[in-house]
């Protein structure tokens, strides 16, 4: 018969094996987050069923907020934890290039007049050419990056500056109002079903990326280049190229992201539009376990990671945390991320583990 030191050494390897996964760090937050909501406000939990303005059907609740306005910033990180992975650096442009792409967007929905009767040109049209703008952004980025080798943050910050100027000189520093309906349709609800439809499109491009992942090497070259860009090259692959490549990929993520803000209020402002948006990326790469510094990334953990971050947001917004505070705590979060995650914390922890984890051997009950 078994011991209660084997049964012990069990648990503790099965507990171990599910802590030493990637993705165990925005399960555990989520739980805490759900439990935390739990215990202090089931309500929270609370899904109704109504109608919009329009009379179409929709849900909500705080969880169709998180679905809602977390699937932004789903998109988002997908193209950051490829620029992380690849370059041990962070983007810290991307809300000003999302307040561009949206910019470029009604700039071409609009044309010469900031309050059109109608659509000047489709809408597939107006992203398609915001895509072309933000991925020539990214393009820009990736090439300070890749090519001038200046660390990823200093580079971007470059946009960051002066990306809400150029955006709102795109038209004119007007702003553009668009009265067609379905305009409103991919940051709202497409009539007919009461999901919220930027979910979807996070969807649509988690199959996307998650197909470029498993039938292309971007995945891997991304990670040899980030652990190590002198042995990658020394295998044959272009370094410069790969960090180049992520960061117009995340360009588009920003195209994407930029069409959900705009549709949302059928206008922009340049000033708030995705403000501090980039540091919620930042935090939800991190979040999924992936090390800030680059090198093997989890994009499943840093979209599970993403929409976590919504919401601790939402949560804090129903406890009637001012807005201006929210920056604040989630700082705290990062703090605390970075460093459990740098490599001392890590070696630390692991001594701990060993000196308390069971042996394992068995010993007969006579």
């Amino acid at each position: 018969m078994k011991s209660k030191e084997t049964n012990k050494s069990g648990v503790a390897e099965f507990f171990s094996k599910i802590v030493r996964r990637q993705i165990f760090i925005p399960i555990a937050a989520l739980l805490l987050l759900a439990v935390f909501n739990l215990i202090t406000d089931p309500s929270f939990y609370k899904i109704t069923f109504g109608y919009n303005s329009a009379g179409d059907p929709v849900l909500s609740g705080y969880l169709m907020t998180i679905l809602d306005s977390g699937s932004e910033l789903a998109i988002l990180a997908i193209g950051m934890t490829l620029v992380t992975a690849a370059t041990g650096g962070q983007d810290i442009s991307v809300g000003a290039a999302i307040a561009i792409s949206g910019s470029v967007i009604l700039r071409v929905l609009c044309g010469t007049n900031s309050r059109p009767e109608t659509l000047q040109a489709p809408i597939i049209v107006a992203f398609l050419v915001a895509c072309v703008v933000a991925m020539l952004f990214g393009a820009f980025n990736g090439a300070l990056v890749a090519y001038f080798k200046i660390q990823p943050m200093v580079a971007t910050l470059i946009l960051f500056t002066a990306g809400r100027s150029i955006a709102a000189w795109i038209n004119n520093n007007e702003l553009p109002i668009i009265n067609d309906p379905s305009f409103g349709y991919f940051g709202g609800f497409i009539p007919g079903i009461p999901i919220p439809t930027p979910f979807f499109i996070a969807v649509i491009c988690m199959i996307i990326i998650t197909l470029v992942l498993r039938f292309t090497n971007l995945g891997l070259y991304t990670q040899a280049v980030g652990i190590n860009e002198s042995s990658s090259r020394l295998n044959g692959l272009n370094p410069a190229f790969i960090k180049f490549l992520t960061f117009v990929i995340l360009g588009l993520c920003v195209a994407v992201a930029g069409l959900i803000k705009v549709s949302r209020f059928s206008t922009i402002n340049y000033s708030v539009i995705a403000k501090d948006i980039e540091m919620d990326a930042i935090l939800a790469v991190a979040l999924g376990g992936n090390a800030l510094s680059g090198g093997r990334f989890n994009m499943a953990a840093s979209i599970l990671g993403a929409y976590v971050i919504q919401f601790l947001t939402t949560t804090l917004y129903k406890f009637n945390v001012q807005s201006d505070a929210l920056p604040a705590y989630k700082a705290v979060v990062v703090i605390v991320l970075v460093v459990l995650s740098a490599p001392i914390v890590r070696e630390w922890f692991s001594g701990v583990w060993k000196k308390i984890k069971p042996e394992g051997h068995v010993k007969e009950v006579g």
